[in-house]
């Protein structure tokens, strides 16, 4: 069983742009398993360049309601569904994830339900089964696989929960997305991989100018809601994590902010090995 984490999306924001990455979503091999950790836009895609065939889709895992961390949750499952998908896809997420896959269901209804009669598919709403939680244990899942769960900062949301992957040989958290949140190291420690979001203030003022909205208020959220990257590798630090790994990047498509920006950020924080994330990234874990 090969232990490893692929971050498919490394934006922060639902924002796309020619040649940027995009949004946030891994996939998380653990214990025999395939998680999925929230799903950005592109995310069936992602997992398809992972070598992962859809149609073993099994577990996945939202961290909040954010679009950029939504949109193709939906998406995801009908892909898997055409693609030959037959067996049943367990959902975990906030409250709330339930109505936002009743949401899709009834959106396409239609071809959901013509493709079931014209081409012999198992009903797709009878394959999924959604679980919203709320903080601490998640799952119990086979071959000692513990999912937890940690509310987090990340206003305005209330329900944004940290997770953490639990299993005899590796222990990953995720941040999910918040504000420098203290807790979270206690969560962390003991893990082998912590992935944490990161943001660089300096670059903030372009992403605005970038974006339409209401800039001063675009600026306030972020600024709010997120955490610095040497804020970030203080926790990792706490956490006595081994190794931080900066995904969620604020902003991540700035031509004057490179990887050597992020690093240099983290570097007089955290002494251990630091990975810049980028789509695509692979981060091994012990293959035992």
């Amino acid at each position: 069983m090969s232990n490893k984490v692929v971050l498919m999306g490394v934006k922060g924001g639902p924002a796309i742009r020619p040649k940027g990455p995009m949004p946030t979503s891994s996939l998380l091999e653990i214990a025999g398993r395939s998680c999925v950790v929230d799903c950005g836009l592109g995310v069936s895609k992602g997992l398809v360049q992972t070598g992962l065939s859809l149609k073993s889709l099994d577990l996945i895992f939202i961290t909040h309601l954010h679009s950029d961390h939504i949109l193709e949750l939906g998406g995801l499952i009908h892909t898997a569904w055409t693609s030959g998908l037959a067996t049943p896809v367990h959902v975990y997420g906030p409250k709330g994830i339930g109505a936002v896959w009743e949401g899709f269901l009834a959106s396409l209804a239609f071809d959901i339900d013509l493709r079931i009669d014209d081409e012999g598919r198992p009903d797709l709403r009878g394959l999924v089964t959604i679980t919203e939680y709320d903080e601490g244990i998640v799952a119990n899942l086979p071959n000692g696989l513990v999912v937890r769960a940690l509310r987090v900062d990340h206003p305005p949301i209330l329900d944004c929960f940290a997770l953490r992957f639990d299993s005899p040989d590796w222990s990953v958290c995720f941040s999910a997305d918040t504000a420098y949140f203290p807790p979270l190291a206690d969560f962390a420690r003991g893990c082998d991989l912590l992935i944490h979001e990161a943001m660089l203030e300096a670059g903030v003022d372009r992403l605005v100018a970038r974006t339409t909205g209401d800039g001063a208020k675009l600026k306030a959220h972020i600024v709010r809601a997120h955490t610095e990257a040497r804020d970030a590798a203080e926790i990792a630090q706490a956490a006595g994590v081994p190794r931080l790994a900066l995904h969620h990047l604020v902003p991540a498509d700035d031509p004057e902010i490179t990887a050597d920006h992020w690093r240099a950020a983290c570097a007089d924080a955290f002494s251990g090995e630091i990975i810049i994330g980028y789509d695509g990234c692979v981060i091994e874990g012990p293959n035992p």
